[in-house]
């Protein structure tokens, strides 16, 4: 008679099916492993020579583009800490909007020389104090000190080191003097800080695009630049014709055509009709009598009237233009045609918001009489035809609008797709400088200089987490590295090269990609957003150090029982 061994220690504690890793080999370097392979993909994309990924998603949705935060979004990355990374991404893109490339590779780049410091024996705990150290030498945390230096707790949680936030910070001393005081609505200081960003994704295009995405931002800017909506500039995309064909339209661009046979209409009053143009009917069946033609005739007569009277009003209100949010009654638009009104039919709610934001309109319910103050003004409301495409131009040229569109023309749905995104990067951009509009050197100009002073900062520190923050330098090298190979570069003399020029005091020598040498970059005017590197740098560290800090996976059995299989195919004989 045989005995059932039966399960001891963590396999007596969970249910049957789980998963547990523990230990250096099992967890962290696997853990460490993932993340690698997430930022190897991303980081071939980097800079303005990165190249394209093609991604099909779960829906077989096609996309063909080197945007970081768009690759990881579609990648559905089961690994969980890989997951930690895609969501610092998304942090970052959330945050500024740009910058989700930086913040994966870099923190895949911390995690890969954590590995080799772990291999050389030193503790996770050690390369975790040593990175915040680093962390906190090149930035900090923009909070009151002083009240935050009250609770222990927390400073003990975050490992933050409150010495270094009483020095001066390495990124902060990389700033251009005078960048903090920046005009939002001078399109060349704009276009300057923005031009990086939108070369990341449309390289050797960035000049048209910067001064389109420039322009755009710089009409709809409140007068609070800090309250500025990314939401009120919108993207038209139309196939056909080029970047060149590419137009800026002060107001809104619908991709449909007015109802009736009125197309066109200029400075006139707009009634916005939520509930749509047509008679109000009850949800019951009802039964009518008719006993004669006569009878049948008033019956018909009565609706009529009935409508008709409803369209007078509003004519008579001043109105010519209607926008209907649901379906137009064929009665309803014999009756518009008869008062010459231009009919409009927008169904999507989130349009329907920002058309009254853009003509000043209040959406009313249900058609009737519109008081004054709720009809809105367009300069003109015009049917064209662009590309094939009839769409209908909305535009409000003086004050009161807060929409501007970006109208974008190419030969592809993925090259206008890639267009949006470089648009939508350029709009978070002038969002972030609004914010703050200090500029560090771009070019990986100041990446080699943090690496040089972070390096230093490393031997003066006496302890085992020296070695972290010496690698946490090394790291940096990581930018450099990889725009000079996707350039097809020689990283490691162009690495040398700009070492050689900041040694010599030159901070603001960088890469230019062009012609493949060490340059200046203010003769370049390539200038990257302080705030953007500085969330991107301090986001990749801290996912990294979330990721060091995990020395166990328990995962429990998946719910649900297996996948169905595929349906097998037919025979063809």
């Amino acid at each position: 008679m045989g005995y059932q061994m039966q399960p001891y220690g963590i396999q007596a504690m969970l249910k049957e099916g789980h998963k547990h890793l523990s230990g250096l080999d099992e967890a962290v370097v696997k853990n460490i492993d993932a993340c690698k392979q997430l930022s190897v993909i991303t980081r071939t994309s980097l800079g303005p020579n990165g190249m394209n990924k093609m991604v099909i998603n779960h829906l077989d949705k096609l996309f063909v583009t080197n945007d970081a935060a768009t690759i990881v979004n579609e990648l559905e990355v089961q690994h969980p800490a890989a997951k930690i990374l895609v969501l610092a991404g998304k942090a970052q893109q959330e945050e500024i909007g740009d910058g989700a490339n930086l913040t994966i590779s870099f923190a895949g780049e911390l995690l890969q020389n954590a590995e080799e410091l772990i291999r050389m024996g030193l503790h996770p705990s050690e390369i975790i104090s040593g990175y915040t150290k680093a962390i906190n030498k090149f930035g900090y945390w923009d909070f009151d000190v002083e009240r935050f230096s009250r609770c222990r707790m927390v400073l003990d949680v975050f490992g933050l080191f409150l010495k270094t936030f009483q020095t001066v910070e390495i990124l902060d001393e990389l700033v251009e003097k005078g960048s903090e005081n920046m005009d939002v609505r001078n399109k060349e200081q704009v276009v300057s800080r923005m031009k990086a960003a939108v070369a990341s994704k449309q390289f050797g295009q960035e000049d048209i695009l910067s001064s389109l995405v420039a322009d755009a931002c710089i009409q709809v800017c409140p007068k609070n630049p800090a309250n500025f909506n990314v939401d009120n500039v919108r993207v038209a995309k139309l196939l056909g014709g080029g970047l060149h064909n590419c137009t800026i339209v002060r107001g809104m661009v619908l991709k449909s055509d007015a109802v009736g046979s009125i197309k066109r209409m200029e400075k006139a009053k707009v009634a916005v009709f939520a509930g749509g143009v047509d008679t109000s009917a009850t949800e019951t069946k009802g039964t009518v009598l008719i006993h004669n033609a006569e009878q049948l005739e008033n019956y018909a007569k009565t609706e009529e009237a009935k409508v008709e009277e409803l369209i007078k009003a509003v004519a008579d209100s001043g109105a010519k233009v209607i926008v209907s949010g649901a379906a137009v009654g064929e009665m309803a638009l014999h009756f518009c045609e008869r008062y010459k009104l231009l009919v409009l039919k927008i169904s999507s709610k989130f349009e329907l918001r920002r058309f009254c934001r853009t003509t000043g309109a209040v959406a009313m319910l249900k058609l009737s009489r519109p008081n004054p103050d709720d009809l809105g003004y367009v300069d003109s409301v015009s049917v064209e035809e662009i590309g094939g495409v009839r769409v209908t131009i909305v535009k409000n040229e003086e004050g009161g609008n807060s929409i501007s569109t970006v109208v974008l023309r190419g030969s592809t749905d993925s090259i206008l797709d890639d267009l949006e995104r470089a648009v939508d990067d350029g709009v978070n951009t002038y969002k972030a400088m609004c914010r703050d509009s200090r500029i560090v050197p771009g070019a990986a100009a100041t990446e080699i200089e943090l690496a040089k002073r972070v390096k230093e900062f490393s031997f003066k520190e006496t302890g085992l987490d020296q070695y972290a923050i010496a690698k946490f330098a090394e790291s940096f090298e990581m930018v450099p590295k990889t725009l000079a190979e996707n350039a097809g570069l020689n990283a490691m003399e162009i690495i040398s090269s700009l070492y050689a020029e900041h040694a010599s005091g030159n901070a603001k020598v960088g890469i230019d990609l062009e012609e493949g040498v060490c340059k200046d970059i203010s003769t370049m005017n390539v200038w990257d957003l302080h705030i953007t590197k500085f969330f991107a740098l301090k986001y990749a560290a801290d996912a990294a150090c979330t990721v060091l800090r995990v020395d166990q996976i328990i995962m429990a059995k998946p719910a649900g029982g297996p996948r169905r299989d595929q349906p097998a195919g037919m025979d063809e004989d």
